[in-house]
């Protein structure tokens, strides 16, 4: 058999409609097919040579960048070199890996916190071994979590997911959900701040567990919730009132960390909170297939009895190019990038507010950002048929990015993060060109 080198979009988008699985239908963004041919950086070209800038970093997946020739020179010297070793075997670049990524956590104020690493093939994967070591530890069955938090598709982990919409049969039980802390559409009100949420936490595990939990999973920053951020005081609170009841505090970073938050390397870290697991997946890889439990040694330390085994979790090619990450993350300041570009558009984003009536809010922080589509602003009536319009125009003046939320009436926002200021002009202008079309 010969390996095809071009393509064509029809003959691509025929055989994806023949031999892929309906299961993978939902899932496709644009009316009409795309096929990417290149990406560098920020940007990507289809098969027509057409440019665009991805405001999407394919699922948040590409953290530096598109073909980040550190990344795939590691990469690359790795897999020439050995391709993959299991993990019943010691290799030196996972090994090396861990300790970095370790390194990266917060000590605590006594400097006496102790991490872990163990890594998986995907960040579905890494949430169920969170659950599994959360139960583990803790004796407790019951999990809580956030209503509109998504943490992955496998059956363990859509569970603990708050969207009907990526929700099948059979999944397994014993899991609660607690309002998510949502200041533009929240249950208690606009700007409600953190207090209520607090308390709906305690009056969830007083009525829908057995007062005891196994632990609350909590994306630091809501990804396909539609970028929602925990507000001052939810995070600490949460682990406080979870604690009490015999629970821990597991920070979901597969979409919030590396940086990408821009004042900080983890989302966690706004609140001040030291989780006693992490879960991180996505930007770990700069776009190959790796992700991470990283938890607290004594929280770890029961898994020991068992065995627990993932395939091409240690991956020593994916693990080369997760140091790399590391090490443009330091040298390129990626995460003082994503502040200082992610402030800029989102000023941006907050005039367009201004000049179209279909955004009742924009919000987020760094390069990850969100506007939301209302019918209208005093009702704030989802509108899920105007940000579907919008996300098609979007493709015509060159941009990527995707729906979000429960609703699909959110726009989201999560660039590589070499993303400059030089393209947030061409990102709101793009935007405002999209708007004025579907208007």
């Amino acid at each position: 058999m010969t390996m095809q080198t071009t393509w064509t979009l029809a003959d691509t988008a025929a055989r994806r409609d023949r031999f892929y699985a309906a299961s993978q239908k939902k899932f496709v963004p644009f009316r009409e097919p795309m096929v990417f041919r290149k990406g560098s950086m920020q940007y990507l070209w289809d098969v027509e040579g057409r440019k665009y800038t991805d405001l999407l970093g394919m699922n948040v997946c590409i953290s530096v960048g598109h073909s980040h020739p550190k990344v795939v020179a590691a990469a690359m010297e790795q897999a020439q070199e050995l391709t993959h070793c299991t993990t019943m075997f010691y290799h030196p670049v996972p090994a090396h890996f861990a300790e970095e990524l370790a390194a990266t956590l917060p000590k605590g104020p006594k400097g006496d916190v102790e991490w872990v690493v163990h890594f998986t093939n995907s960040g579905s994967e890494a949430i169920d071994l969170a659950m599994t070591m959360a139960r583990d530890y803790t004796g407790n069955l019951d999990l809580l979590a956030l209503r509109s938090a998504y943490h992955g598709p496998t059956g363990a982990a859509q569970s603990i997911t708050g969207i009907s919409g990526w929700r099948h049969a059979g999944m397994p039980g014993n899991v609660a959900f607690v309002a998510e802390p949502n200041q533009y559409r929240g249950i208690f009100g606009e700007n409600a701040g953190a207090q209520p949420y607090l308390e709906e936490i305690e009056r969830t595990i007083h009525a829908a567990t057995i007062g005891k939990v196994a632990g609350i999973f909590v994306e630091s920053v809501q990804g396909y919730g539609g970028i929602i951020e925990m507000p001052k005081g939810y995070m600490t609170g949460a682990a406080e009132r979870v604690r009490a009841a015999g629970g821990l505090y597991i920070a979901d970073e597969v979409q919030s960390g590396f940086g990408r938050t821009g004042d900080h390397m983890w989302g966690f870290e706004a609140d001040g909170v030291i989780p006693d697991i992490v879960v991180m997946a996505k930007g770990i890889g700069n776009g190959f297939p790796l992700a991470a439990v990283v938890a607290q040694k004594h929280i770890a330390a029961p898994m020991a009895e068992k065995f627990m085994f993932h395939t091409y979790g240690a991956n020593p090619t994916s693990c080369a190019a997760g140091r790399a990450v590391l090490e443009v993350i330091r040298e390129d300041r990626v995460q003082e990038n994503a502040r200082v570009v992610g402030a800029a558009l989102l000023e941006r984003l907050q005039d367009l507010k201004q000049r179209h009536a279909a955004i009742g809010d924009v919000r987020g922080r760094g390069l990850m950002l969100a506007i939301e589509m209302v019918k209208d602003r005093k009702t704030k009536e989802p509108d899920a048929a105007t940000t579907s319009a919008v996300f098609e125009a979007c493709r015509d003046s060159g941009l990527i990015l995707s729906k979000s939320g429960p609703y699909q009436s959110c726009l989201r926002m999560v660039p590589p993060l070499c993303l400059s200021l030089d393209d947030v002009d061409t990102v709101a202008e793009g935007l405002d060109r999209a708007f004025a079309s579907t208007a």
